[in-house]
């Protein structure tokens, strides 16, 4: 009997940490999902008529890493976000391979310098056909980066919805 009481307040227990243990958040990703095929990010963009944002960054670039974990990552974990706007990331310096808007194969550090993208972090919001939107380089004011982003996510779907029409 008294093993069975032990064996009973040792599965209570165990019972308690599995309860607790689904109350803490999943750890948050520590980068934005990369792009893989840019016209499945457009075909996305376009059933949800939201713009997409793509940081252009590097591994070693210490600004890029403020912009991902202060910025880009809350709000891809915030669900106000999810209908605004569709968030990736691109390393300039990656020959990791993608499909670009036109259907060609080609690397994330080949797109970047297509686009001309000469520093980092560089925002680019590009529309579901590819056309860049709004660009915002460097990190600027990080006191007021928050509202450069939300500002270029409503002008992005502003410039969006009347290209629609």
């Amino acid at each position: 009997q008294e093993k069975t009481m032990k064996q009973r307040i040792i599965a209570a227990l165990l019972l308690s940490i599995c309860a607790a243990a689904a109350l803490i958040p999943a750890a948050q990703a520590d980068e934005l999902p990369a792009i893989k095929n840019f016209r499945e990010e457009a075909s996305e963009s376009t059933s949800k008529q939201a713009p997409i944002l793509v940081l252009f960054m590097t591994q070693t670039c210490p600004y890029c890493k403020i912009a991902l974990k202060e910025f880009l990552l809350p709000m891809q974990n915030d669900p106000e976000y999810d209908s605004k706007v569709i968030l990736r990331q691109i390393d300039i310096g990656s020959s990791s391979k993608l499909t670009d808007i036109n259907g060609k194969i080609t690397t994330q550090s080949k797109l970047a310098k297509t686009l001309n993208i000469r520093a980092v972090p560089t925002v680019v919001i590009f529309d579901s056909l590819g056309q860049e939107l709004v660009r915002i380089e460097g990190l600027l004011t990080a006191d007021f980066y928050q509202s450069y982003l939300d500002t270029a996510i409503s002008e992005s779907q502003a410039k969006m919805k009347t290209n629609s029409r």
